[in-house]
């Protein structure tokens, strides 16, 4: 099985608010993150690429796909989760959309279902199941996977043992990346995970 380097993509417009699975471009300091990202790994032996399919991480993993000459595959299953009505809106303006609600949302993080929606559940069922696909591909190597905050807390959460808070401020930085090392004993895998 292969190794996964998890990337997270470059800033958009959109920042700072709930953008889900909006699809906005990516800006001008998210041109300037990919350039310092591609240049950081520039000494990796990266095969493959998988991406979400919203532009933000198609952008980021074309231009990594290009410094490295392999392939760019895209994946809607690497998609962050859908935040139904909160997309696009700032965690001020869901506070004052629906108060109990927002309280609600941080007692029960990551559990509860915005209004309409993704669950929790079946985000995670679905990031779960796509890292076991990634992971039985044939290249043999390391894979870079492309995606969101959203999909990287899963796993650090999920495959790598990591609470909340810690998979939180880990995937906060736009083009931060870990590696999930599949092979590796429990202690070596959160070794690195903090590349």
């Amino acid at each position: 099985m292969n190794d996964l380097l998890f990337i997270r993509h470059a800033e958009t417009h959109m920042h700072g608010t709930f953008c889900g699975q909006s699809d906005p471009p990516v800006n001008a300091a998210g041109r300037r993150q990919i350039q310092k990202l591609t240049e950081r790994l520039r000494t990796e032996s990266i095969v493959t690429v998988f991406t979400s399919d919203l532009q933000r991480s198609v952008t980021t993993a074309r231009a990594l796909a290009q410094a490295f000459a392999i392939p760019c595959i895209t994946r809607s299953a690497l998609r962050e989760i859908n935040f139904g009505q909160w997309e696009g809106l700032t965690w001020k303006e869901i506070e004052k959309l629906d108060t109990s609600m927002a309280q609600q949302w941080l007692e029960t993080f990551p559990r509860m279902t915005p209004p309409n929606g993704e669950s929790f559940e079946t985000f995670e069922a679905r990031v779960m199941a796509e890292v076991s696909y990634l992971l039985s591909q044939s290249p043999g190597g390391l894979i870079a996977v492309v995606t969101h905050a959203g999909v990287m807390r899963a796993v650090l959460r999920t495959l790598c043992g990591l609470d909340d808070k810690t998979a939180w401020d880990m995937t906060k930085p736009y083009c931060c990346t870990f590696r999930y090392a599949h092979h590796s004993n429990f202690d070596r895998r959160l070794q690195e995970v903090f590349v």
